[in-house]
């Protein structure tokens, strides 16, 4: 943590003596009492400026604080922000993430209805030259939080889920690797296996716990047991382990949908559960008989 609380001390000092600076604020995992962070945690620092245009133009003043060895650089423009960003990794492997606002737009985000996200997860006011954060309303860190899912929710989720293991299915006796990939890993794994997995651990906490972006706490939360079912459920490029790991993520859904329907109250889809899971085991059928 020594590398990160050097820089975060030498982004102050110059941000102090930077009479173009109006504010500086800490935001993300530093300041989320939810959150753990380490060594490999990245700094979120926002800037407010009177006028930003000079920092976003250029990248030079990034070096104040290290030799960047690799940055990627966004306007607002590009993806409809209220600011600009540079995210730069130094050569201590100290890496920052900087929004670079200018004073009006800050204001227009301090002064409205709701707190922005980015804020509600956690900040820190570091600097106020002029008083501009005062009215900043305090964060609930309740952004992160896992969702009670509603029951249209938990439905569309597994039926979603078991609708798109056929396609996993077709791909891997046409040997599609790619295609089987992205619907197992990007659909499957990221859109139902995730929230279900979430909504199972959160049930466990009465619905107040956060497990941070796409199941970076899930080893933190889960029984030995259950961890073990999920490491199942990913596989390298041979065909046969990634029957084995679709077949891992059918049974995961199944004990924790059916467990998740008696805690809530909602219908499991044991139908269609039955239906699919014959097709699979008949589509794994074709291509051991070829």
């Amino acid at each position: 943590m020594q590398i990160i609380t050097e820089k975060l001390k030498t982004i102050i000092d110059w941000a102090e003596n930077n009479k173009d600076i109006s504010a500086v604020l800490l935001t993300s995992s530093f300041v989320n009492p939810l959150a753990t962070v380490d060594e490999f945690s990245d700094l979120d620092i926002e800037l407010v400026f009177l006028d930003n245009a000079n920092y976003v133009s250029n990248h030079n003043w990034t070096y104040h604080f290290g030799n960047p060895i690799a940055m990627v650089e966004e306007d607002a423009s590009c993806f409809d922000y209220k600011y600009a960003m540079k995210m730069v990794l130094y050569d201590d492997y100290g890496k920052v993430d900087f929004k670079l606002y200018s004073k009006s737009i800050f204001l227009e985000e301090v002064n409205g209805n709701e707190l922005p996200e980015d804020w509600d997860i956690g900040y820190k006011v570091l600097i106020d030259k002029e008083g501009i954060t005062q009215n900043l309303k305090k964060p609930t860190y309740q952004v992160s939080i896992i969702k009670k899912p509603t029951a249209q929710k938990f439905k569309q989720i597994l039926n979603d889920f078991w609708w798109d293991t056929t396609y996993v299915a077709k791909c891997l006796v046409r040997e599609e690797l790619f295609y089987a990939k992205f619907m197992s890993e990007n659909n499957i794994r990221t859109d139902y296996l995730i929230p279900l997995i979430e909504w199972h651990i959160a049930s466990q906490h009465h619905w107040n716990i956060t497990t941070n972006k796409y199941g970076r706490l899930f080893r933190k939360y889960l029984t030995p047991v259950m961890w073990e079912k999920v490491e199942q459920t990913f596989s390298g490029k041979a065909i046969n382990e990634n029957w084995n790991a679709l077949f891992a993520m059918a049974d995961l859904v199944t004990e924790i949908g059916t467990e998740l329907s008696e805690k809530l109250g909602y219908k499991y889809p044991k139908e269609l559960e039955t239906a699919i899971r014959k097709y699979l085991i008949e589509m794994r059928a074709v291509k051991r008989r070829q």
